[in-house]
């Protein structure tokens, strides 16, 4: 939507409501709701400000200490939500109301470098600068569906809800019409949204559904996913349902968020293949992110439960190998010719996809950069090979690695690693303070 045509939406009275927002770590739109006409006069021109703990709080929105950038020592200051006018869009199932996302800036004009999306533009902008090349992506992103409102889940203590499908719907029709007129709403209004949807499928888990849409620049996909997650999640709340992108929601099959990764020239020519196969770019780009990928793990699994989702024979990887259309590796190469990408298997859609991008433009930088050799393609199951490096298990493993990574210093700088680390302890402190079912059913009665 262009600024014009917001400008004659707000003065025919079909626009009253611009939401300005900004994706927090964990990949959340934030914001305010603001008067269309005082968006116009006032925040276009100079932004808007908003407290700076919306980057220092956990998933409950609790205040937390070790932010540099926030804190009771600070005094909970402010940064400015600068809104980028190229992601303007209609919102259709909010009547009268327009989203434009925004970038953060401290007061001073300085860019918020912990901020998501700050940190992929940064990387996309090394990538031009260094390589002369583009990002493209698309993410596919699965979600669980549930007859139960959110309220209802809540008050359940998210236990003993039913799925809106009763049995494995995998690319069925049958099954999946029964949910049909949930998914063409959001189908529909996505579109409405300025979203480009491709097609909608049913998954294993009991309810699970993916809906595809199709691949952008690197920034926009990012852009289009968390409004997808958000919007999703309003639909499904105003059709009494409720929807979890958890990446394990229970012991059945985990909601993964498979990005697929490209580079173009400026020009918009594809640089991954060579005739039928990976060009020598390419062959340097995924041994650039096979090589990363165990050191940014943080960025592609950023909580407790995504670890859950890494099980043998899960269709989630577990072993840090390439393989060409092989589902079990974590880097599966598929398509050919222009079409030739990775597509990375390790997100769960828990994930944040700024920070996931920005970890594959960074590794995608460290293979051109040095010119990397790709090992052979791996064939067979890479689930049952003992000798492959492994997706770390626990966030804790991930940590570690993120905390004693050079290559992340260098690649996102000593702010952004120190400000990601603690959020992983955060989550980490959290968890173990919990008394979780399982120690209940244990030891209730036994011990």
């Amino acid at each position: 939507m262009t600024i014009e045509a917001l400008r004659v939406a707000i003065a025919s009275g079909t626009v009253d409501t611009v939401l300005l927002a900004l994706t927090d770590m964990q990949g959340r739109l934030q914001g305010k709701r603001l008067h269309a006409p005082y968006f116009l006069e006032e925040v276009l021109a100079h932004g808007s400000e908003a407290c700076n703990y919306l980057l220092a709080v956990d998933v409950e929105m609790n205040t937390v200490s070790g932010y540099a950038i926030s804190g009771w020592e600070r005094g909970y200051g402010d940064f400015v939500m600068v809104p980028d006018m190229r992601t303007l869009r209609r919102v259709p199932w909010l009547p009268g109301t327009v989203l434009v996302q925004a970038d953060l800036a401290w007061l001073d004009g300085t860019p918020v470098v912990e901020s998501p999306r700050q940190i992929l533009r940064h990387q996309l902008d090394l990538l031009e600068s260094e390589h002369g090349l583009r990002a493209y992506v698309g993410t596919e992103l699965e979600f669980v569906a549930f007859q139960d409102s959110y309220e209802d889940a809540q008050r359940a203590g998210y236990r003993q809800l039913t799925p809106v499908n009763s049995y494995n719907v995998d690319y069925s029709l049958l099954g999946t019409s029964r949910v049909e007129p949930l998914l063409r709403r959001i189908r529909l209004e996505m579109a409405g949204a300025g979203l480009y949807p491709e097609s909608a499928k049913g998954e294993c888990n009991l309810g699970q559904h993916e809906i595809a849409f199709r691949y952008d620049t690197a920034l926009a996909t990012a852009d289009n996913h968390v409004v997808f997650k958000h919007g999703t999640k309003e639909i499904a709340a105003q059709e009494g349902c409720s929807i979890t992108f958890m990446a394990k929601p229970n012991a059945r099959e985990g909601n993964s968020c498979h990005v697929h990764f490209s580079l173009r020239t400026a020009e918009g020519k594809a640089i991954m293949g060579e005739g039928e196969g990976l060009s020598r770019a390419g062959r340097a780009v995924i041994a650039g992110i096979q090589a990363t990928t165990r050191e940014l793990s943080l960025f592609l699994a950023p909580n407790i439960n995504s670890y859950k989702r890494f099980q043998a024979g899960s269709f989630a990887p577990t072993a840090l190998k390439w393989g060409v259309d092989n589902r079990t590796c974590a880097l599966r190469v598929v398509g050919h010719g222009a079409s030739l990408r990775v597509e990375n298997r390790v997100p769960g859609a828990d994930v944040n996809p700024y920070l996931a991008v920005a970890a594959l433009v960074a590794g995608a930088r460290h293979g051109l950069a040095n010119e990397l050799e790709l090992e052979a393609e791996f064939t067979g199951n890479a689930y049952a090979d003992p000798d492959a490096p492994r997706v770390p298990g626990t966030l804790r493993d991930a940590l570690a690695l993120w905390r004693g990574s050079e290559f992340a210093r260098a690649a996102f700088g000593d702010e952004v690693v120190a400000h990601y680390a603690r959020a992983a302890e955060v989550e980490i402190e959290a968890f173990d303070a919990a008394v979780t079912d399982w120690e209940l059913h244990r030891g209730f009665e036994r011990l």
